[in-house]
């Protein structure tokens, strides 16, 4: 019974009278700790008893002084003659420094207050005092309470992992009752704080700069309101660690300087000693940063940037830092690439001179493949890489999260893009987003996982263009299909190619290039209407063909398959859908081959008599090549 746990900091001599909430881990500021075990106050061991059972006796707050590690605050009261109160009758609050906070004064303060014949040293005492019991139950955060010195107030924060601070001195042991009142112990000397926020960053002389940025965004009224506030506050030295261009892009820019602004305030009160691990914090930017320790060290971002930490104002805290932080907000797109993986499509873009669109004020949204895509080095830099590259760029300032599917994106090339929502991936034609948005002052920066691709043409005329396909385009004419695949839709399409095609058994090829409704059937099985890209194909996804089956397009290590047979050629887009080249003619499970009288369709053999590439597949392919002279020549008997 009785026992308080205390994480003791190993290598110092820092400890904290702890819970639960912060002692499971075993660790303050990275730094690893010891659990040991001490009575709780007012409550001694006893022989042979566990725990410590045995209530001491109370005695005021001068008494009180000298048991709970104070004896230096004790002695300080004797001489300022402070004594007679805190022993005599009455309800009294007093934060008592440590010895250890007394020892840590300069010795220029500390003679200020003691050789003074005590007035300093009795209005200081009395700062750390309250004319009423307050229990640790009674420090909620955020309030103040009205001190015996000219009822200067005194700064309360208690925070969700347990640790109260007074005026950012930290509270080691608390709530040691005395007969006329508590005593708590802190571990700094408090001062009195009448200046707000920008009365502070008025009189500091490293802070010149920060002063003129604050007036010439209209912050000053915020910075001396009432409120809870912290000020992570640029020095001088600071700014100049900008490039010069940049600073002046920002302070030449009210609404990037004052978004830059707002980056360095949160928006409550946080002091130093109530870090004990991460946690972030929101800005009044809306933004969050990483508020960490290491050590000793206050640190942002995971950085130790913070060079003076706990400056107390009558509305928040300060502490200054020797980096600038710029929110992605005050950035233009190539200083948001600067912190991506996407430098080597910056280095692309400014080959191809196109450094204007990303650094002045027209709204855009920039789409730049990651680094991986150009593992192998980068594409030479001419007019259709330009062409391509101006087709990365969105006319408009957009944001990953209102896309829609089915949405046109006009390029400065002036290309028409289409958006492609899927349940894991979000794409933009065959390029799918690779990272959260990074949103600048103009412009939005999109990571994308490849080079895009625009689409040219109808899937019928990206088939006729590909002679890998023109096996595929006879057939499809053959069957009636043109007049589908080129008008407006969302198709997917597994080509066979002209390899696929030679691999069938000549029996089976013959009776499927004579037989225009199995044909149709047959290619029907290798579309479905709707666009699928390789990015949104994870481990399976199933689709419904147009011949009525289902097909199972998967990926296995990196490369796409469907019904098991591997695509040898992924997202080449058109205008209409998306076609995937397969060195395989895909079957129907239920599929079996039919027999056919010898009179094929009449419309089936006059579109494949004017299909373009006939004569150029019959001399390239000999072993096709009888094929189409009988259907012709059956073609003619008919029209006889």
């Amino acid at each position: 019974p009785n026992v308080c746990a205390v994480q003791k900091l190993i290598g110092t001599n820092r400890k904290y009278f702890t819970n639960c909430k912060q002692w499971y881990q075993r660790k303050i500021c990275g730094k690893s700790t010891v659990i040991s075990y001490e009575c709780c106050p007012g409550y001694e061991k006893v022989p042979g008893e566990k725990g410590c059972p045995a209530a001491l006796p109370l005695s005021n707050i001068y008494e009180t002084l000298g048991v709970v590690g104070s004896a230096t605050t004790q002695l300080y009261s004797d001489r300022s003659n402070l004594r007679p109160e805190i022993e005599g009758p009455g309800s009294f609050t007093i934060f008592a420094p440590s010895n250890e906070a007394w020892a840590s004064l300069s010795a220029e303060t500390l003679d200020s207050l003691v050789s003074n014949v005590n007035i300093e040293l009795l209005n200081a005492l009395r700062y750390h005092m309250v004319d009423k019991r307050v229990l640790t139950d009674d420090l909620k955060h955020g309030t103040t309470l009205n001190s015996m010195y000219q009822d200067l107030p005194i700064q309360i924060h208690h925070y969700p992992n347990g640790i109260v601070t007074v005026n950012c001195a930290r509270l080691l042991k608390a709530d040691h009752h005395a007969t006329n009142g508590v005593v708590h112990v802190i571990d700094k000397v408090i001062a009195t704080t009448t200046n707000s926020i920008q009365q502070i960053i008025e009189t500091e002389e490293s802070l010149e700069t920060l002063r003129a940025a604050v007036a010439a965004s209209d912050l000053n009224t915020l910075l001396e309101s009432e409120g809870q506030y912290t000020l992570l506050a640029p020095t001088n030295e600071a700014f100049e660690k900008i490039p010069r261009e940049t600073l002046n892009r920002i302070l030449g820019d009210p609404e990037a300087l004052r978004d830059l602004l707002n980056h360095h305030i949160l928006k409550s009160a946080m002091c130093a000693e109530a870090i004990i691990a991460g946690l972030t914090m929101e800005t009044l930017e809306g933004t969050t940063l990483d508020v960490g320790c290491s050590g000793e060290e206050l640190t942002l971002n995971g950085r130790p940037i913070i060079a003076n930490k706990d400056v107390l104002a009558t509305n928040g805290v300060v502490h200054f830092v020797n980096e600038l932080l710029i929110p992605d907000s005050a950035k233009t797109l190539f200083e948001l690439a600067q912190e991506s993986e996407v430098s080597k499509s910056m280095d692309l873009f400014r080959q191809a001179g196109l450094s204007s669109h990303l650094t002045g004020s027209e709204q855009v949204t920039l789409l730049a493949p990651v680094n991986d895509v150009f593992k192998d080095g980068l594409p030479v830099v001419d007019s259709n890489m330009k062409n391509l590259l101006l087709n990365h760029i969105i006319k408009d300032q957009l944001s990953s999260k209102y896309l829609y599917h089915g949405q046109k994106l006009q390029t400065l090339g002036d290309k028409e893009l289409r958006v492609f929502v899927y349940r894991n991936n979000l794409c933009i034609e065959n390029a799918c987003i690779a990272a959260h948005d990074k949103r600048g002052r103009f412009g939005t920066l999109l990571s994308m996982d490849k080079m895009l691709t625009p689409p040219s043409g109808s899937v019928m005329d990206v088939l006729k263009a590909d002679h890998r396909f023109s096996t595929l385009v006879a057939a499809i004419q053959s069957a009636g299909l043109t007049e589908n695949l080129n008008r407006p839709g969302t198709f997917t399409v597994f080509a066979p190619t002209n390899e696929a095609f030679r691999a069938m058994p000549q029996g089976e090829l013959n009776k499927l290039m004579g037989n225009a409704k199995e044909l149709a059937n047959i290619l029907k099985f290798h579309m479905a209407d709707e666009i699928l890209v390789s990015g949104a194909v994870n481990a399976l996804v199933r689709l419904k063909s147009m011949q009525g089956d289902k097909l199972e397009v998967s990926m296995k290590n990196h490369v796409i398959h469907v019904n098991k047979e591997p695509v040898t050629e992924s997202d080449i887009m058109a205008t209409n859908g998306v076609i995937y080249a397969v060195n395989s003619v895909l079957q129907p499970q239920a599929s079996r081959p039919q027999e056919r009288g010898d009179e094929p369709a009449d419309p089936a053999l006059e579109i494949f008599k004017q299909a373009s590439a006939l004569s150029k597949v019959s001399q390239r392919n000999p072993r096709l090549a009888p094929i189409y002279s009988r259907l012709l020549a059956r073609m003619k008997e008919n029209s006889g």
